[in-house]
């Protein structure tokens, strides 16, 4: 089986496997979201999510690269197909995510010079994903499975980087990191409701920064 790289590795794959965290922002919108991905940028944070099913994603993708573009990369998650991923590339996202395997979307994104890290469970989705040139996967829904099945399908997929997404905290962080994830996809564990509906910014950003510096340290 070849195991041949993939044709396309741009600046924001190299970001997430030397950084190893994406924000996931589902939900959030206006002033609020504005501010929590400026206090993650603060903490460290340099890859923001935002996900297509939000309302205006893709405004907001388009504001946050005009306002955050120097600071960090923006990019669109649950991109299930062409269209969303038309709709995320037209407003100017740096990377897609997904929740499933679609080549065709990889193709899409891949001619405009953009990676995606495609969500996968299997084996025979992780091998296909890979062929078709995704350099990440994103492993997805991982919560009810845990630090272990990553484990089990690095053995003979050792050669593809994965990102875990799904039931990881502070406390197991370095569970998934021994098992052989590369990086995270981190939702309402890292972008926390209880503190944007506070507007408690600086506690976000204190948070974020014990996520990157809890990441940065493991071994």
């Amino acid at each position: 089986m070849s195991k041949a790289a993939p044709t396309l590795h741009t600046a924001a794959t190299t970001e997430l496997l030397q950084q190893r965290i994406v924000a996931i922002f589902r939900g959030y919108t206006g002033e609020a979201a504005d501010e929590a991905a400026a206090a993650l940028i603060r903490g460290g944070i340099t890859l923001l999510e935002v996900t297509m099913n939000t309302d205006g994603a893709a405004a907001i993708v388009s504001r946050w690269r005009e306002r955050f573009g120097e600071q960090a990369f923006i990019g669109a998650g649950t991109v299930i197909d062409e269209e969303t991923a038309r709709e995320a590339l037209d407003s100017g996202a740096q990377f897609l995510i997904t929740p499933n395997l679609d080549e065709k979307v990889i193709e899409l994104a891949q001619a405009r010079g953009i990676d995606v890290w495609p969500g996968v469970l299997t084996p025979t989705e992780m091998v296909r994903a890979w062929k078709a040139g995704a350099p990440v996967l994103k492993l997805f829904p991982l919560g009810s499975l845990g630090s272990e099945y990553i484990r089990e399908v690095r053995g003979p997929l050792g050669h593809i980087p994965l990102m875990a997404t799904g039931g990881i905290d502070l406390h197991n962080v370095q569970q998934y990191w021994t098992a052989g994830a590369s990086a995270f996809g981190l939702g309402s564990k890292l972008v926390r409701g209880d503190l944007i509906r506070a507007a408690a910014w600086q506690e976000l950003e204190d948070h974020a920064s014990q996520w990157v510096n809890t990441v940065r340290h493991l071994a």
